[in-house]
């Protein structure tokens, strides 16, 4: 019974498992590694998250990574429909979770993982093992690394079709020497890198890893690299400089053999310090420029529907001003289709209270929504009641896509 309720629970229906698993490999080749599925060579080209999962096979997408294994049935047959795979994370508790120092709460956490492994292993869509995402944050300690590899052993012991990964949040030569040291049978290092991801490659291969990575997030800069105003506020960039990023990402680890691929992140849209920090679509469905770096990026094709940002002034910006000030904002945004862009215009207080990788993070309340129409061009009083403030601006071109750009300012008190 505990079975089937697993398996409910998980997502998949007890009539319809599939029961074919394609054998996934990593064999070395040259100097470098290559990811075999079904004999085949498997470039990953992947997206986090299931998001429009429909537009990233339809965009060159071939695989996307999930967290969590709460749908992991579900999202396998999604990844069946479209012809892609699944990156497969089982979420492994944090510090605040677990204390790794304790066998039996170790071991709870990896009789959870055997009924994931068994209940998932043989269908087809499934590419790899992605145990745990960050999990070393405060924790990169000896006995989680040592957890992370009963795991790893275990899991390959139930499929030994598919190879093992873990994440982590950046490198560092203690974090590189643990994994080596205390989790030898992880197979494939998974690395969430964003301000750091062009550098990837080369201090990899410094701090001595020798087997194959994934560059499982990448993206625009996290709030953590950007400038900060004088009361904290961290300063977004255009969706215009997040594009470039990721451009400047992909290359460099293309570019490596040790690199099976990459997931951008994040496929979808989600609140982590804004609503726009990293997503890569507007919550009304609109692509950004970043969907048209990974088309031509995965499709080998030049692709430029996104209007871009040329130009955003905001005279408030990163400024401390009075209640009621008179501000001015401007922008230049052009459609490379020539394209008719609309423009509307967002005030939102600031989050205060941002939480990590947003978990559990709220989006703030508009106070106040301007429509200009098809002029870039805003002229607003500020509120009266005094706090952070973030001014948001939104281009769209009525085809699907979108341009963003948004700066914080602080109404003093009176």
């Amino acid at each position: 019974m505990w079975s089937a309720l697993l398996l409910l629970a998980s997502g998949m229906s007890l009539m319809s498992q599939p029961t074919t698993a394609k054998k996934v490999t990593i064999e070395r080749v040259g100097e470098g590694w290559t990811l075999m599925r079904a004999g085949a060579p498997y470039r990953v080209k992947g997206v986090g998250g299931t998001f429009r999962a429909e537009y990233a096979a339809r965009s060159g997408a071939n695989s996307f990574r999930t967290w969590g294994a709460e749908r992991l049935g579900l999202d396998l047959d999604l990844a069946s429909r479209q012809g892609m795979t699944v990156c497969a994370g089982i979420w492994l508790l944090h510090k605040s979770g677990l204390d790794y120092s304790n066998a039996d709460q170790v071991k709870a956490q990896l009789d959870r993982t055997r009924q994931v492994v068994e209940a998932h292993r043989n269908h087809p869509a499934l590419l790899i093992w992605s145990l745990g995402n960050e999990m070393e944050h405060d924790n990169d300690t000896p006995d989680l690394w040592r957890a992370v590899n009963e795991l790893a052993k275990m899991t390959k012991s139930l499929d030994p079709n598919h190879p093992t990964m873990t994440v982590v949040a950046e490198v560092n030569a203690q974090k590189i020497g643990h994994i080596k040291r205390y989790a030898p049978d992880i197979d494939i290092l998974g690395v969430n890198s964003y301000g750091g991801a062009p550098s990837l490659p080369k201090r990899l291969k410094e701090l001595g890893w020798d087997k194959p990575y994934i560059v499982t997030e990448f993206g625009p800069l996290g709030p953590w690299e950007r400038p900060k105003t004088p009361w904290g506020a961290a300063v977004e960039q255009t969706s215009t400089e997040k594009a470039q990023f990721f451009q400047n990402s992909l290359a460099p680890n293309a570019a490596d053999p040790a690199c099976l691929g990459t997931y951008a992140f994040l496929w979808g849209e989600k609140q982590e310090t804004t609503p726009t920090w990293f997503g890569m679509f507007l919550d009304s469905g609109e692509g950004l420029e970043s969907v048209d770096v990974m088309t031509s990026f995965w499709t080998g094709k030049p692709v430029a529907r996104a209007p871009r940002v040329e130009r955003f002034h905001f005279d408030g910006s990163q400024k401390e001003v009075k209640p009621g000030a008179k501000l001015r904002a401007e922008a230049t945004v052009v459609d490379p289709n020539g394209d008719a862009l609309s423009f509307k215009w967002v005030l939102r207080p600031e989050v205060t209270d941002t939480r990590f990788a947003g978990e559990g993070e709220q989006r703030p309340m508009a106070v106040g929504q301007w429509d200009t129409g098809n002029r870039a061009v805003l002229e607003f009083e500020t509120p009266a009641k005094p706090g952070p403030y973030r001014l948001y601006l939104y281009a769209t071109d009525g085809t699907g896509h979108a341009a963003t750009a948004n700066a914080p300012f602080l109404v003093q008190a009176p």
